[in-house]
This record gives structure tokens, sequence and C-alpha cells, in this order.
């Protein structure tokens, strides 16, 4: 039977998740084709990207490149925008069947609106969309008929292990975690943490927010948050368990106390595949997982004493309305500082700490007000460091 070829947008094609995910429509060219490629601002690997996929247009969000990038495009025929408006109106082209959100942080949140308002399905590697505004990214959705599919390996796990579930209640969800390059320190061993040891993560490869994200364990309290928004949960519903080994990526557990897992070895390629493709499954090249290899699983609990990020991020999911939003932006500055050597490792959750404590709380916030929320908690975070 012949598959009628996707069309898909990638949002942030030059990152971590975009790269990886035109790998998958190189080697499968029969099922997938590019439609649109953006990037902030690594002009010439977007060129290059155009050049090998064709795509009917490119946009460069910052607009100091826009001529680099169009006249090198301009023999191809490829339509070239720039900025962040061109992102939120290219996101709505009639063309596309389905985008990629691999857009870092909240300039993720725009456009994945953008596009669930023109209709499309969205494969999510976004996690701060639902971060911020879980509750009016699954509203809209939902009354659009738009499908969101996780792309993080945790949720599409969850995803997996409930195709054919849809029907029946889930109990609770489990994400594992691999506990990053520090799991077992304690504080005291945790304050001369240097930039170069948080960027060395055990088991994945990503960028350097989702890689420091991951050693505060503040990326596993994002995808708590978005896991509850993904699968209609409660906060009580999600927990986390430390599995060192990283092949588990998530359990499901339902009503009766059935468990069920999906299992992998740790490759993006994989989940992002299974996003693109859905429902089908399409044969891979990947390097297959050996039992033999892998003669004991591991799990324990995560210490949230020493990584106070899970706890404020169950903290803020628990009380939910903009706090979410608060507890994103305030770890969007700090992460940037840390890698600035402006400040230490411990002190990042320290400032989203404080920046929880001083924000005014909405509790049904509207899209401006998440906006507000961005821009102020920013600005105090900023303030609470000088």
């Amino acid at each position: 039977m012949g598959l009628i070829k996707k069309k898909i947008a990638i949002l942030g094609s030059t990152g971590s998740i975009g790269t990886q995910a035109l790998e998958v429509i190189a080697a499968h060219a029969d099922v997938f084709e590019v439609e649109v490629l953006t990037a902030q601002r690594n002009a010439d690997l977007l060129i290059e990207q155009a050049k090998q996929f064709n795509p009917n247009a490119v946009v460069i969000g910052d607009d100091a490149h826009y001529e680099k990038v169009k006249a090198a495009l301009l023999p191809l025929d490829i339509k070239v925008f720039a900025g962040e408006n061109a992102l939120a109106s290219v996101v709505q082209m009639d063309s596309i069947d389905l985008v990629l959100t691999a857009l870092v942080g909240y300039s993720g949140l725009k456009p994945t609106i953008k596009a669930i308002e023109a209709g499309k399905n969205i494969a999510l590697a976004n996690k701060e969309t639902l971060v911020v505004a879980g509750e009016l990214i699954t509203a809209l959705a939902k009354a659009k008929g738009v499908n969101i599919y996780p792309v993080d390996s945790e949720h599409s796990a969850i995803f997996q292990c409930l195709v054919g579930e849809f029907h029946n209640p889930i109990e609770k969800i489990i994400l594992t975690a691999s506990g990053g390059p520090f799991r077992g320190k304690k504080k005291h061993e945790l304050m001369q943490v240097t930039k170069a040891q948080a960027l060395k993560h055990p088991n994945w490869t990503m960028g350097a927010k989702v890689t420091i994200d991951s050693a505060s364990l503040m990326n596993k309290g994002l995808e708590v948050i978005e896991a509850k928004w993904l699968f209609g949960l409660k906060p009580e519903q999600v927990e986390v368990v430390v599995h060192p080994q990283s092949i588990i990526h998530s359990l499901v557990q339902f009503k009766d106390g059935s468990i069920k897992a999906q299992l992998g070895l740790p490759d993006m390629r994989l989940p992002i595949q299974f996003a693109m493709s859905y429902p089908n499954r399409i044969k891979s090249d990947f390097p297959r997982f050996d039992f033999t290899q892998y003669p004991a699983f591991t799990f324990e609990k995560p210490d949230t004493e020493t990584f106070r990020n899970l706890a404020l991020a169950f903290e803020a999911m628990g009380r939910g309305g903009n706090m979410p939003c608060v507890l994103n932006a305030a770890n969007e500055i700090a992460v940037q500082e840390f890698l600035q050597d402006r400040i230490g490792f411990l002190q990042m959750s320290e400032l989203v700490e404080k920046c929880l404590n001083k924000m005014d709380y909405i509790a049904n916030p509207a899209f401006e007000d998440y906006v507000n929320t961005d821009k102020e908690t920013r600005i105090k975070a900023k303030e609470l460091i000088n």
C-alpha cells in the first residue's frame, strides 16, 4: 500500500532534535518530505539543510542573517523569511501535515499555538510549551481536533504503552530519570561543580540547556508537568524513579495493577520517528538492544533534598495557574547565568525557589498573563542575581 508522503515543518532544525529528525527523514524519503525548516541564528547549517532537503520555505529567526540565507537559497527557489512573526505565520501553511516543534525553551510557545490554531498536528519536543501554558494548549488542541505526539523519550514511552489502552484508566505513570552526571552526590560535593562537568551527560547527547537541566533534575521536573497535561493526569498520578541505565524509558500502571514499560537504547531518533510516523511503525536500522549487555537494571528514589529542582517542579505543578510558567522562566535565566559562570550549580535552584515565592499568583491565566509572567519573572530573576 503506497503511503502519501507526510509534509513536515521542523521548527529548530539546526538543534539536536532537529538534526536527528532530518536523519530520520533522509532515511525514509519515501514516507516524509521537508516542507519548512527554521533556525534562530545558525545560518550556515540552515543553508546546508535547505540545499539537501529543498523545503518550500525557511525561516531564520535572527534578522541579521536574512540577506545571507536569502542570497544562498535564491537559485533554488526556496522562500526565505526572517523574524519571530514569520515563524508564527509559516506554520500555518496549507501544505504542512505535521509541525515538529524542536525549539528550546519559551520560544516554542507562540509558534506551537499558531500551528494548533491552523489545525496542524504537533510532534512536540519543546516541553516548555506545555510547562508554561499546558491548560491553554491542551484546551486549544481539543477544540481544534489536533493531536499532540510527544517526542521526549519518556513521554513517547508512555504514549507507546498507551496505544490500544486509551479507553483504560491510568492509575499512575512512572517517568524514569538517568540521575544525570551527579547522581549520588550530596550538596557539599556540588558546591564547586563546573560548567564542563555539568555538560557531560552519562547516556544522552543533547543541547547545552537540556544537559544542564538534566544535571540539576529540572529536566525531569519539566517532564513531570508536561506529562500531567499530555496524559490528563492529576499531580499525584505522576511519579519519578531514577534508573541509571536509561533503557526503560518510562512506565504506565493501570488500575488493575499491571505495569507496561517501553525499552530501548538511548537514541532520540526512535521517539522522533514514532511521533512522525504514528500510527505506523516504520523500519529502522538503529542499533538493537541486547539484554545480555545489560544484566541488571537498577532503580532508586530521586534525591530531592540535594536536587531541589524536582521538588520545586512538583510544587509549581500542585499550585497550578502561572506557577509552572514562573518556574520555567526563572530556570531559563538560572541556566543562562550558570553557563556564563555568574552563579554556582546549587544557586540555580535557590533562584528558582525565590522567584516562585516572590511572583504574583494567577489562578486562571490567559495567554497575555503567561507572556507577562514570563517577562516579569526574567526581570525579577536577574535583579535577584545582581
